[in-house]
């Protein structure tokens, strides 16, 4: 029978960051599986047994075998070879998640990982000293080699640490001395144990898809803004037109907009108004955003399966047995990345095709969301930022995954370039949440020109919180300070909350 991890605590995407508290607290009262998978290494290199990493070279210099004395300073040059990371340094928000997926697959117990080290590590989570990590470096092989050598640099006195605002480092000697750590000796294991993983990879995935759950709901409900700021019809969001192509995003993006329509007045005033079909960008709906939750979905189901795996090499059994294989390889998490981006992208994409709807003057609307245009600019320019934003996406969009540059002399010979498609998805998704931003702000203006019908509840409670916060303009002003605003929103689940609390009921 294949034997099959069993965490302390399983880590779901959708409950990210209780799952993760919940495994380390685990962890800090229960490192037995470490203990015991630690024992299996101790034991091998008693016996001198030849081992991958243990006591051979790396990479093209696994032939080498690495005499006794030699074994601590060989984990320990591991590191600082590795450390060549460069660029902008990963958000500290997301190196902590780095650090705690690091622990949380270390405590599974087939890593062999030292107790002090794994220990060490556990008390830079309770501590929240985070390490900075150089963003660019892997190419997703080996998992991602340089940015986990950068997470584990402070371990031996060198790198840095995050300051606690998170707006510059410090040196790791000066906190390592403040905190009354001593640097570490590595172990045989240690090091590649520490540097062999998908964490960064994990980490931008988990991150970004965890809250990528807000933003499809916002997507659906700044959507359904729009249409009823557009006169749309409800038509195609008829539950009988989803049953007949029974895809799960589709059925659930239209109902969330029936929802959020209930009781709309808007929608009475021109139910026979003759109109016989709005363009896709609102039409479309269900099956455009549909096809994004799905995608995003089987993601999210990916992401979490590696996130609850063993991705380090070799790998430890509790039978004796050292197995060295492949489990490293981003390959997995390079592909559905990559996907996700996609998905996120389509979502930008027709939401600046409904923005640009807004502004033409259809159904009554000013042409630019304002009546005195000509000395005012409207809200012009807003849509301009959306255009551009969603041309970078397509740009950030090509599959880091369809590329490979063999590394380590050919014996690393097909990488995945999966840490290219985890910075480019937080890309994405940042560009996405301001697209939407400007849609949730001309869509408020449009619906203000509907009054005094009121349109559905849902739409209204959030139109409402929007007016709030953000008044109508009837002159040019500085919309950078909207946008701001409506961001905020975009990135809150105030939103959301208003509009459940409200109906009753929450989107799904």
């Amino acid at each position: 029978m294949p034997t099959t991890v069993s965490p302390l605590h399983t880590v779901h995407v959708a409950s990210l960051h209780a799952d993760l508290s919940a495994s380390l607290e685990a962890l800090r009262t229960d490192s037995s599986a470490v203990a015991s998978s630690r024992e299996v290494v101790d034991q091998a290199v008693a016996r001198g047994e030849r081992h991958y990493g243990i006591n051979t070279g790396f990479g093209a210099l696994a032939q080498q075998r690495i005499a006794p004395e030699q074994v601590e300073p060989l984990q320990r040059n591991l590191l600082l070879s590795h450390a060549v990371g460069v660029g902008d340094l990963v958000p500290k928000h997301l190196s902590r998640l780095m650090l705690q997926l690091k622990i949380h697959a270390l405590g599974l117990g087939y890593s062999g990982v030292s107790l002090p080290t794994f220990n060490r590590l556990l008390d830079w989570a309770t501590r929240d000293q985070i390490p900075a990590i150089p963003s660019r470096g892997s190419v997703g092989a080996s998992g991602d080699l340089a940015p986990l050598a950068h997470l584990a640099l402070p371990l031996i006195g060198y790198g840095a640490f995050w300051n606690d605002a998170g707006t510059a480092t410090r040196p790791a000697a000066e906190v390592l001395a403040e905190e009354g750590w001593a640097p570490l000796t590595l172990q045989a294991k240690d090091g590649l144990a520490l540097i062999n993983g998908t964490q960064l990879m994990s980490a931008y995935g988990a991150y970004v898809l965890h809250e990528a759950r807000r933003l499809q709901q916002l997507a659906d409900l700044i959507a359904a803004m729009s249409l009823e700021a557009l006169q749309g019809s409800l038509t195609p969001f008829d539950e009988r037109l989803q049953t007949l192509r029974p895809h799960p995003g589709q059925a659930a993006v239209a109902a969330n907009v029936r929802l959020l329509l209930q009781s709309s007045e808007i929608l009475e005033s021109h139910r026979h108004c003759g109109k016989v079909q709005d363009p896709y960008c609102l039409r479309c709906v269900p099956q455009v955003h549909g096809a994004s939750r799905d995608a995003l979905q089987y993601a999210e189901e990916v992401v979490a399966r590696e996130v609850n795996s063993v991705t380090d090499n070799p790998i430890v059994f509790a039978d004796g047995d050292i197995l060295s294989g492949g489990n490293f390889h981003g390959q997995p998490l390079a592909l559905v990345l990559d996907h996700a981006k996609l998905a996120l992208a389509e979502l930008g994409a027709i939401s600046e095709r409904r923005t640009y709807l807004l502004l033409a003057g259809h159904d009554g609307l000013p042409e630019l969301l304002m009546e005195d245009t000509g000395i005012n600019s409207g809200y012009m320019i807003p849509q301009y930022t959306a255009a551009a934003l969603v041309s970078e996406n397509k740009t950030l969009c090509h599959p880091a995954s369809v590329d490979s540059i063999p590394t380590s002399r050919g014996q690393e010979d097909h990488v995945s370039m999966g840490s290219v498609s985890a910075l480019h998805l937080l890309d994405v998704f940042r560009n996405v949440e301001h697209v939407l931003a400007i849609e949730l702000l001309t869509a408020a203006q449009a619906l203000d020109f509907r009054q005094p019908l009121r349109p559905g509840r849902g739409v209204e409670v959030a139109h409402a919180r929007v007016r709030a916060a953000v008044p109508h303009r009837s002159q040019d002003h500085l919309f950078s300070e909207d946008l701001a605003q409506c961001l905020q929103f975009v990135q809150s689940d105030v939103l959301l909350e208003s509009v459940t609390d409200v109906l009753g009921s929450s989107l799904t």
